[in-house]
């Protein structure tokens, strides 16, 4: 492809180069996919009103989340294989980010361990949490983070229970993948992946193998793992968090004003409208018919954040305008690094960047931080 202009670019090519498990885990969602589709089809719904006559002279998409000064309003959300997507993918992802100046989020389920990833950059990452039974491996884990000079944690809290995926069932997910037939001959039409992986020793669930007693393989995790999401998660358990961690703690995964209230009492810095990519409870309302409600609710008691269907800057645009104060990306920029790698993923930024910049001109405003509900054609938001 000799010209890449937009985030579709990226995820044809993603397709082309990442196996077919890894590439489906990344691309999918849960049950029907019909909240997936949703997070995606309903921004399309959202019209903009263009103004003329206006000085779009001096224009700037930089802001804050969480008091750190971001280059637009958009952060790497946390994505579980991401080194399964290209060879050192969490590494090259958060070199990207650090390099156009926006948050990179490492997630527990990541390919390259925390100490890998500080290893790599020089600015603060954030790391994401899921909270597991073995409390003492999440006290570890959170003092792992710590050592490594996070500057923010964020918790998940709607995968208490994994939501089921068809594709990763019949794909018969694995990281590395498992030697089958169908499997076998899939890899063989990837080969700029596999001489990627070759090239790697970071083949597994860096933040957990090796540091938890018992699990010193992928096949004694997978045992650990279908046994540790608690389902028994609760506000006190975040309490408990936020002590243990005394830094910035960002609540990813509300989806209703009740929660959001709960999620702002906490004493969290930053809540973040998700239903997980579409990946949990299918049938679920999309993120950004979600957004408004909850910022309504919650007002200026906690940063409003909202992740899902993200695919353009015109995009972050309307979430800005229905209140969110930041946005998360994962699908994006996971096509941009399976399409080129760390080269793909700084790609996406520009695209997401120079997007946003220019509707935000076209719409009559030239800083980020002045754009409201007024830029939407009203009757067309939710």
């Amino acid at each position: 492809m000799s010209v890449i202009t937009n985030i579709e670019d990226l995820r044809v090519l993603a397709q082309r180069r990442v196996p077919r498990m890894f590439y489906d885990y990344a691309d999918s969602g849960s049950w029907t996919e019909s909240t997936y589709r949703a997070n995606e089809t309903d921004f399309a719904k959202i019209k903009l009103r263009q103004r003329v006559a206006v000085n779009m002279e001096g224009r700037s998409t930089a802001t804050t989340m969480i008091g750190q000064p971001v280059a637009m309003p958009v952060a790497i959300a946390p994505t579980g294989l991401t080194g399964m997507q290209h060879a050192d993918g969490e590494i090259l992802a958060a070199r990207a980010a650090e390099a156009f100046g926006i948050p990179f989020t490492l997630s527990t389920m990541s390919i390259c361990s925390i100490e890998d990833v500080a290893a790599h950059t020089k600015a603060p990452f954030w790391f994401q949490l899921y909270v597991m039974k073995d409390r003492d491996f999440i006290e570890r884990l959170i003092d792992r983070a710590k050592a490594a000079k996070c500057s923010a944690l964020m918790l998940t809290l709607d995968l208490q229970i994994l939501g089921q995926r068809h594709k990763d069932l019949k794909n018969g997910l694995s990281a590395p993948p498992k030697p089958t037939l169908a499997n076998l001959l899939n890899l063989m039409t990837k080969p700029r992946w596999g001489l990627g992986m070759l090239g790697t020793s970071r083949r597994g669930f860096g933040n957990i193998v090796g540091h938890v007693k018992g699990v010193e393989n992928m096949g004694s995790l997978s045992e650990w793992t279908a046994k540790q999401f608690d389902p028994s998660l609760s506000w006190a358990d975040v309490e408990w968090i936020k002590k243990r961690w005394d830094g910035k703690l960002i609540l990813k995964g509300i989806m209703d004003a009740e929660d959001a209230r709960l999620a702002a009492d906490s004493g969290a810095d930053a809540l973040i409208v998700s239903n997980h990519g579409g990946r949990q409870l299918d049938g679920a309302p999309s993120s950004i018919q979600a957004l408004p409600a909850i910022a309504d609710a919650v007002g200026s008691k906690i940063e409003v954040w909202m992740d899902g269907g993200i695919r353009s800057g015109q995009d972050v645009l309307k979430a800005r305008a229905l209140g969110a104060r930041g946005t998360l990306i994962g699908r994006a920029f996971l096509y941009g690094l399976g399409a080129m790698g760390e080269a793909g993923v700084a790609k996406a930024l520009e695209i997401i960047h120079r997007e946003l910049d220019l509707t935000m001109a076209f719409c009559g405003h030239t800083k980020i931080d002045t754009v409201d509900r007024g830029i939407l054609l009203p009757g067309t938001a939710p």
